[in-house]
């Protein structure tokens, strides 16, 4: 098995032998990339299979299904007995109360996510130095971080999360805007088939992306609406009033834990400090999920102004297109109207072509004149008088 740890700056370090179950063992068909950060800074790359990762957070097979790439589940954030399952788009980790698994950290959109959470979960001796140091310089800086120290591992590693995917995807709305709105102006001015197949692929990708961030949206208004579901999310606080020797299941998990006794005295700070001693009190979660509902719900209403600006761009081409219809229909009428008059001019032209001898064309060689003239008044009085009656109808424009 492979595995690789580093801490704080980048030193190497030695990996735990009691960190990763069946550490002898191959790596077997079903091994994944695994970045295990915890609170005392140590990162460990791990090739474990789902067996090993579940026997070490204590989830079920179907909760760890939520989060494989090679499945389609949408967004979810999940509370369990010991560990918050986090499926959010390319965000797919795994938080306990001392540690973070986050899957294929190699991968271009979750490299950042790294680089955030290496300097949000910083070890506790390095918030304290970077204390001492602003101490002197800038009193309320030192307030703030000691305030952020405060808040439980996994609230700091889900604000990291949830901060990432709000922004990955308020940066695509972003790009979306700036290729929709010169698209339509375009699409507006000259109608061709070019630009309707522009802006035809710009709208499925609007789409798409809008069914992203409403789920997202909708996780966390769900996750906001029920105060029990924000409760299984209260790790830390679950972990302070657990006993390590209330079953056998517990207690095995507890000594495959190296931290341990880190982990219960800074859980138990954690849940006096953000609990108060009210199991039921959600408030700190309840701002911190509130904060990034507010920002993608705004990222929401964006797309759905750029739909709506669509849909009405939609309907001035519409609108376009009916009026180019119409003018051809009334172009139609003109000329069908010219067609019937002038077969009627035909018709006497062709009577009077006939060789047929007439006694009245004897000596009045002038009738040719008058039969011309007569019949080509007649077709335009005609004509005049189907077009007075369609626009009396209204059928075309006056």
């Amino acid at each position: 098995m492979m595995m690789m740890g580093r801490e704080g700056g980048g030193h190497v370090v030695p990996v735990d032998p009691g960190t990763v179950v069946g550490g002898l063992k191959k790596k077997g068909a079903g091994a994944r990339s695994w970045l295990l950060m915890d609170a005392s800074g140590l990162e460990t790359v791990l090739d474990v299979d789902k067996y090993e990762i579940m026997h070490r957070v204590q989830i079920h097979a179907r909760d760890l299904r939520i989060i494989d790439p090679l499945l389609s589940y949408p967004s979810a954030i999940l509370g369990r007995e010991r560990a918050i399952v986090l499926n959010l788009e390319h965000i797919k980790a795994i938080i306990t109360s001392e540690e973070v698994l986050l899957r294929d950290p190699s991968d271009d959109n979750v490299t950042p996510v790294v680089e955030e959470l290496r300097r949000r979960l910083k070890p506790m001796n390095a918030n304290r130095e970077d204390q001492r140091e602003e101490k002197d310089s800038n009193v309320q800086h030192d307030i703030e971080t000691t305030d952020e120290d405060e808040s439980p591992f996994e609230f700091r590693a889900l604000e990291v999360a949830l901060e990432a995917i709000c922004s990955y995807l308020a940066a695509r709305t972003l790009e979306l805007e700036t290729a929709v709105y010169p698209a339509l102006d375009m699409l507006t001015s000259k109608i061709s088939s070019r630009n309707l197949d522009r802006v035809r692929k710009l709208k499925s990708q609007m789409t798409r992306l809008t069914a992203r961030v409403q789920k997202v949206r909708d996780e966390l208004e769900q996750l906001l609406d029920d105060d029990d579901d924000m409760a299984d999310l209260y790790l830390s606080r679950k972990l302070a009033g657990a006993s390590p020797v209330s079953g056998s299941g517990a207690a095995s998990w507890f000594l495959a834990s190296p931290t341990i006794g880190s982990k219960i005295s800074r859980a138990s700070r954690a849940s006096i400090a953000t609990v108060r001693g009210d199991e039921n009190d959600v408030e700190e979660l309840e701002m911190l999920l509130e904060a990034y509902f507010m920002q993608i719900d705004g990222t929401f209403n964006k797309l759905t102004t750029l739909r709506e600006y669509i849909d009405n761009t939609e309907d001035y081409i519409n609108i376009q297109l009916d009026n180019h219809r119409n003018q051809l229909i009334q172009l139609e009428l003109f000329l069908s109207s010219g067609t019937v008059c002038s077969s009627i001019y035909s018709l006497i032209a062709g009577i009077f072509g006939m060789n047929i001898p007439y006694s009245w064309n004897d000596e009045h060689g002038y009738m040719f004149k008058w039969v011309v003239a007569i019949s080509g008044i007649i077709c335009a009085v005609l004509f005049i008088l189907i077009i007075s009656y369609a626009r009396f109808k209204g059928l075309v424009g006056s």
